[in-house]
């Protein structure tokens, strides 16, 4: 268990967690290790331990706080507007995604492994992020599409959310994944996190660009 007050403990983790992130923006996840982690903190690979039992329990951080700063975004913008078409709604929330850049890198990768090395307590408190992120799409397509019933609000949030796993890699293309479709000659559209999410949900809510 770690040691000291609950507020020490919560700026290390918070240490470690931002470590991590910094890393992970010039690092592959594959070669982030815990060593690199702790080179970056003020204390000891050994001491990490005492916060993270593995490197996905910091990455599983990491997406907890992505959902979470997601989350206020969109409250924000359910109890910031009184009323939305599906044009203005489309655009507004794609706006929120396009800024959560990390949230959607991080679910591009295998969440079955990531979630498997992992304690279940950890889990529990990243699935109850996620549960809220569920909820607040919810709770936004009843405000400004009251025509929608429970039925149809349900099959817009679950027909995006696993859309969003496939986001960043269809948006961030690396050199050689590019020079190789050029080379295939596959009609390949290149389109931003706003783009994309907002055409999507767009065709989700019965409009059509």
């Amino acid at each position: 268990m770690p040691k000291g007050s609950e507020q020490l403990s919560q700026a290390r983790r918070n240490e470690v967690i931002r470590a991590c992130s910094e890393l992970y923006e010039t690092t592959n996840f594959k070669d982030i290790s815990l060593k690199l982690v702790a080179e970056k903190t003020s204390f000891t690979r050994t001491s990490i331990y005492n916060y993270f039992q593995s490197k996905e329990e910091i990455f599983l951080a990491i997406l907890e706080g992505e959902y979470r700063a997601w989350n206020m975004d969109l409250r924000e913008l359910r109890d910031g507007n009184e009323s939305l078409d599906a044009e203005s709604f489309s655009s507004l929330f794609s706006e929120t995604l396009e800024k959560r850049g990390r949230l959607l890198k991080i679910m591009s990768m295998n969440h079955y492994d990531l979630e498997d090395n992992v304690r279940l307590e950890r889990l529990v408190e990243f699935k109850k992020a996620y549960g809220d992120s569920l909820r607040m799409m919810s709770s936004c397509l009843k405000k400004f599409f009251p025509r929608m019933d429970d039925e149809d609000v349900e099959g817009v949030v679950y027909a995006f959310f696993p859309f969003m796993f496939g986001i960043y890699p269809y948006t961030h293309v690396t050199p050689k994944q590019r020079e190789a479709m050029e080379k295939a000659d596959s009609d390949y559209v290149f389109m931003s996190i706003y783009e994309l999410s907002r055409s999507c949900l767009l065709r989700l809510l019965g409009e059509k660009e």
